[in-house]
């Protein structure tokens, strides 16, 4: 963990960049605000984010239309603290004295906004859980 004074920094990667890391991208960006650095990849990102997937992400008040699936590149694992993985499987880069998870989610591609929702809801538990523990007492 960094110290007190550093901001921590979290990469959340799935396969696509199209959904779970998105979502999570993107709710830790609200929560956290600028108390976290926050990246999100993709092992073989898609072209676009799941638009189901905007859409149940709009339902929760965030707006991630305008985001763009980006590649998982080593730079970005090496200047993250903590590397958040989403069903990217063997594919993800792994650095000595970086924090992994994995967060066990179904993954959305494919799914509709009733399928998604879930995952949607799970994955902001995941982020509130998290930065409870990266960010103590600082809510």
């Amino acid at each position: 963990m960094p110290p007190p004074t550093e901001r921590p920094s979290v990469l959340f990667v799935c396969v696509h960049n199209a959904g779970r890391s998105q979502m999570a991208a993107a709710f830790l960006t609200r929560l956290a605000g600028d108390r976290v650095q926050v990246r999100s990849a993709g092992s073989a990102p898609a072209d676009t984010v799941n638009p189901a997937v905007v859409e149940a992400m709009s339902e929760a008040g965030i707006d991630i239309s305008a985001e763009v699936p980006k590649v998982l590149t080593v730079e970005a694992v090496q200047a993250s603290d903590i590397v958040i993985t989403m069903g990217c499987g063997d594919t993800c880069p792994v650095f000595p004295g970086k924090r992994y998870l994995d967060w066990k989610l179904p993954d959305p591609a494919g799914q509709g906004v009733d399928a998604i929702r879930p995952i949607r809801d799970a994955i902001e538990k995941h982020i509130r859980g998290l930065l409870d523990e990266i960010t103590p007492g600082q809510a």
